[in-house]
């Protein structure tokens, strides 16, 4: 992944707002932020160039030329090691890989869209279980009865907190899932289709990666090459505390089609509805969870 395209309209003045927004960040850290000694005779405010380099693992030189607008090659890594490194939060972090034409390699990167509303939103709906999910599968944030609607998601590694990941690879929603078969073809169709928009970005290159090495379900749905869209559907799931559940899989688009969703699971019956009422009052932590 190139920082710019050579010869490309306003490359040269996003070169050089990003060597000052680079250079902004750096000045305004102290050494004892980042874990360094302060000598006496320190001058530079902030962070020099070469501790930046240096907390970065990447050459001087090169960093030295990214801050003066030079036109450079940049991986998305080294970009990801410079945002850590300069302290950024999420919206500098986007700022930076906007600046640069890249894509943010790091997939549980806080999503923008999960805001305070709609994590105060996901609370309120209660018993309904709800999530809201990225294109790729990620799952943002949940409220207590997503979080057990499949096992234990609080009980999940964070790096993990992925459906696709999940119900090819985890027992207790492989477990809970009724028709496997059939969710797994409709899955990866799904997946397959909202990929095409993203074939070259690390972070869907990744999961594509661990799922076909982790799991021969996948490799064997995912070789059939089907694609189908979003949509409603009914579905039955096994859960482990209340017994059998008819729900109604919906989603709600936050942004764009192929941006993040809310995930809903809406009771198709009485009895599930009454089963998901005990669910909710059965979670032990309430509110919605972000990663």
């Amino acid at each position: 992944m190139t920082t710019f395209a050579p010869g490309s309209p306003g490359s040269d003045i996003r070169r050089h707002e990003l060597a000052e927004f680079l250079r902004s960040r750096r000045e305004r850290i102290t050494p004892e932020q980042v874990g360094l000694v302060r000598g006496p005779r320190r001058r530079t405010p902030g962070l020099r160039r070469e501790e930046v380099a240096h907390l970065s693992s990447v050459g001087v030189t090169w960093y030295t030329w990214l801050e003066q607008a030079r036109d450079i090659t940049v991986s998305a890594q080294v970009l990801d090691a410079v945002a850590r490194a300069l302290l950024l939060d999420a919206s500098e972090r986007a700022h930076l890989f906007a600046l640069a034409g890249s894509l943010d390699p790091a997939p549980n990167t806080l999503c923008p869209s999960v805001t305070p509303s709609l994590r105060a939103m996901l609370d309120q709906l209660g018993p309904i279980p709800t999530c809201i999910q990225n294109s790729r599968y990620d799952i943002l944030a949940y409220n207590a009865s997503y979080g057990r609607l499949f096992g234990d998601l609080d009980a999940t590694p964070a790096g993990d907190r992925n459906a696709m990941w999940l119900a090819f690879t985890d027992p207790r929603w492989r477990a809970a899932v009724v028709d496997l078969p059939g969710t797994y073809r409709t899955m990866a169709a799904k997946f397959r289709a909202a990929m095409a928009e993203h074939l070259a970005e690390p972070a869907w290159k990744t999961l594509l990666a661990r799922l076909e090495g982790a799991s021969p379900e996948f490799r064997e749905v995912w070789a059939r090459h089907e694609v189908v869209g979003q949509g409603a559907k009914s579905k039955y799931i096994r859960n482990p505390y209340v017994g059998l559940l008819h729900l109604e899989h919906t989603n709600l688009w936050l942004g764009p089609a192929q941006g993040p969703r809310l995930v809903s699971y809406v009771p198709l019956d009485e009895e599930t509805r009454e089963r998901l009422e005990r669910l909710h009052t059965s979670a032990t932590d309430g509110g919605a969870v972000t990663v």
